[in-house]
């Protein structure tokens, strides 16, 4: 059993056998992968391809899965439960929403829109950039099954938490008007962007409608989408991933993020803020990371940190909700991620 694991986490998913072929085939060209700039070559024309092939395969097998649960689904689903419960359907339901927190938000803005408890919509914020089948794959082919279905785990606790301690300030007070279930707008439009207000484009079927044919058509045109839209980040993540992996010396990356400094998670959360990609663009700086010996934690913090509090999601989730919550879920954020990793330190 643990050679099928094995082979399905290099293989399948780590794709080695993609390295391998770069490889003989730079070597075939008179390339030394064994210097620096070689090195560097295979990493990048390796890890990318890799990352364009599970863009591709992975967001059109979650955006087919996406066209059972849009938003409208989703609000029914999540207005008939409250509590508890209601915050773990939210995170739930956010494993098989959008990529990134700037996608979720419109969404997000619905919910709050429909009357959602506060709660349950931000269990669903916390966890709809963080936790997706997408994040639980390349986890695995990275760090494993184990890693990853615990991250999954850990993931979904801190958006249930997250959600309940919001639900619990009462901060229904701190959402901006339009975003409100009784606003209306002069003249009865609706404000740019508010999701909840937009009719479906002319032609398509409702949700319960659609053909197999037409979940893989909306499928492959969110493929398309998603593609042009990460694909600069991804290359950049790359770009940086070869040079932490072949020109920054391990002995100055140790001393920053190592293990012997107890302030590694903190510091690569906060690297990680400013930072505007999703998990596809933070993996190949996670391998990088990896090869030069930097706990699994550490690592995590640093791509949990890019995921859901980067500062463009910040900028735009900011028009919907005032500054003492924004500053709130910001705070719980932050607190998550650095808990996270010092968990799968202490763990792995």
């Amino acid at each position: 059993m643990s050679a099928v694991w094995s082979f399905i986490q290099y293989q399948v998913l780590g794709m080695r056998w993609l390295d391998d072929l770069i490889g003989g085939l730079l070597t075939t060209l008179n390339v030394d992968i064994g210097t620096r700039l070689g090195g560097s070559a295979q990493f990048f024309l390796y890890d990318l391809i890799k990352i364009v092939i599970l863009l591709v395969t992975l967001i059109f097998i979650i955006s087919y899965i996406q066209t059972y649960y849009p938003p409208e689904r989703t609000k029914q689903i999540l207005s008939k439960i409250d509590g508890i419960k209601g915050n773990t359907v939210g995170a739930l339901l956010g494993t098989v929403t959008p990529f990134c927190s700037c996608s979720s938000i419109p969404i997000f803005i619905g919910f709050t829109k429909a009357g959602l408890p506060l709660g349950v919509t931000f269990s669903f914020l916390i966890s709809s950039p963080l936790v997706d089948f997408a994040a639980l794959t390349i986890l695995m082919s990275i760090f494993g099954v184990e890693v990853a279905v615990l991250y999954v785990i850990v993931g979904v606790i801190i958006a249930v938490i997250g959600g309940l301690i919001i639900e619990h300030m009462h901060m229904e007070d701190q959402i901006a008007d339009f975003a409100r279930p009784d606003y209306l707008p002069a003249g009865g439009a609706c404000p740019a962007g508010n999701c909840a207000c937009s009719k479906p484009a002319a032609g398509l079927k409702q949700w319960n409608e659609l053909t197999p044919r037409n979940r893989a058509d909306e499928a492959w045109m969110q493929v398309k989408t998603t593609l042009r839209k990460v694909f600069p980040y991804a290359v950049l993540g790359v770009f940086i991933g070869a040079l932490i992996h072949n020109w920054i010396p391990t002995d100055i990356i140790q001393a920053v993020l190592g293990e012997n400094n107890p302030l590694s998670v903190p510091i690569a959360s906060l690297i990680g803020v400013p930072v505007y990609a999703d998990i596809f663009g933070t993996m190949p700086i996670a391998e990088a990371l990896y090869g030069k010996g930097i706990e699994i934690g550490t690592i995590l913090a640093f791509m949990m940190s890019v995921t859901i509090t980067s500062i463009p999601s910040l900028v735009m989730l900011r028009t919907v909700v005032k500054r003492k919550l924004l500053a709130i879920f910001v705070g719980i954020c932050i607190l998550g991620v650095i808990l996270t990793g010092y968990l799968f330190n202490f763990i792995f």
